[in-house]
């Protein structure tokens, strides 16, 4: 299949360019490793390729597709459920700091317990036993060292970086870290030359309002299908 632009099939972009290093699979079709989330992705719709993702899914378990375009389920898998995303893009500048933010703290192994236990709570898309491991992430702690919110990075283009894992615990939130720590990992993209974007499920208005107030711009619509293998 042709793409115009690697967001346009951004599981196929990830897993064929800068992190090939955690794909498993061959030219047909290609899935995450599982270790760090639930991704595949299959060449194009064509007889051979839906066969090889289908082959990829682990029985009992999910496989997660995100393209462009709504997406056929594979013979031999059954769909769990379908999602339509907004794929944001940052125009200009990532926002500068505010006054009086919380300190921002690197996360690492040593949080990966902690981490794994805020992303089951606040559920901020697909997680795994590694996904910390992906790249930067970034915390909020109180005074007693319990880990307030989160965010950091999964998907990797070409001159381009996805801000994920956003997540905060729901008795801390209406505090703005959300927005404190999406500026922070906007800011250490840009730093190493890379433009952010992400996605929200399309029909969050509270989160793409955000997102927008941060200096994200719409570009298009994406698709989620969810299959599995019985």
């Amino acid at each position: 299949m042709t793409i115009a632009h690697p967001l346009d099939r951004p599981v196929w972009s990830m897993l064929t360019g800068r992190q090939a290093h955690l794909a498993t699979g061959d030219a047909r079709a290609l899935r995450l490793d599982r270790g760090y989330g639930v991704f595949g992705v299959a060449a194009d719709p064509g007889t051979a390729a839906q066969a090889a993702l289908a082959a990829l899914i682990p029985t009992g378990e999910e496989l997660w597709i995100v393209e462009g375009d709504a997406w056929p389920v594979p013979a031999g898998a059954r769909e769990v459920k379908r999602a339509v995303l907004t794929q944001m893009v940052a125009a200009g500048a990532p926002p500068r700091a505010r006054d009086g933010e919380p300190m921002i703290i690197a996360l690492g192994e040593a949080d990966a317990a902690e981490m794994a236990a805020l992303a089951e709570h606040a559920k901020p898309g697909p997680w795994g036993p590694t996904t910390h491991r992906y790249g930067p992430f970034f915390g909020i702690r109180d005074g007693d060292g319990r880990l307030l919110a989160m965010a950091g990075q999964r998907m990797l283009m070409p001159g381009m970086a996805e801000v994920s894992g956003v997540s905060t615990w729901e008795d801390c939130r209406g505090r703005g870290y959300a927005r404190t720590l999406i500026g922070h990992v906007m800011r250490d993209m840009v730093a190493r030359g890379e433009q952010p974007f992400l996605h929200s499920y399309a029909d969050n208005a509270g989160a793409i309002a955000l997102y927008e107030s941060l200096g994200f711009r719409i570009r298009r619509a994406v698709h989620v299908l969810v299959i599995a293998n019985d």
